[in-house]
């Protein structure tokens, strides 16, 4: 098995370093304004299957580390409150709100965000496009990101477990009855049916 290479993502520029005194040094170096980076601040986390050593502030939110600092624009922001699911990711199997939990929490985590799982070519993708599931689009990696989620725990869903499962989303244009249908689609597609 190949060892994947840790990096070090400066907070405030997103230029990567091998080791951790060489972003030290950049920071004080080309960011003097702003707070060097200490250990503490570091954490190691995994997404999409790639590893990752970054330097955190106390404040951040995984969204912001993932989409501000990492560059995963999929993960969308929608109402910052926790209420509507466009922000969901993947971590250690379960779909969470990536604006409600900070970053620092996440130390040693498994994340997987939609380009994630677009790039792995899950089925739920085409399914979706199929379905028409999307009219602006903003909230589907949400939505998938969720199904994919509920299809990992339970492959053989029925449609009342969608919907439940995808509660939590919001879709401003509507496309609540599309849902399901794509991702029972997809589940089939998994099973090895059509």
């Amino acid at each position: 098995m190949e060892t994947q290479k840790e990096n070090y993502l400066c907070p405030y520029c997103n230029v990567t370093f091998e080791t951790f005194e060489a972003l030290k040094a950049h920071a004080i170096t080309e960011h003097k304004k702003e707070s060097a980076p200490t250990p503490e601040g570091v954490i190691t986390l995994t997404v999409n299957g790639q590893r990752h050593r970054v330097h955190v502030e106390p404040q951040w939110t995984l969204y912001h580390l993932l989409h501000d600092q990492m560059g995963l624009l999929g993960i969308k922001m929608f109402c910052d409150r926790g209420a509507c699911g466009s922000c969901t990711v993947i971590m250690e199997s379960r779909p969470i709100l990536s604006c409600m939990t900070f970053a620092i929490e996440c130390d040693g985590k498994v994340i997987e965000t939609a380009e994630g799982i677009a790039e792995a070519g899950h089925p739920l993708v085409d399914s979706y496009v199929k379905h028409h599931t999307m009219q602006c689009g903003y909230c589907t990696p949400g939505f998938i990101t969720t199904a994919k989620a509920l299809l990992d725990k339970n492959p053989e869903p029925t449609e009342e477990e969608v919907r439940k499962a995808l509660s939590g989303n919001l879709c401003r244009c509507g496309t609540y009855p599309q849902h399901p249908k794509a991702v029972l689609e997809a589940a089939a597609h998994l099973k090895g049916g059509k």
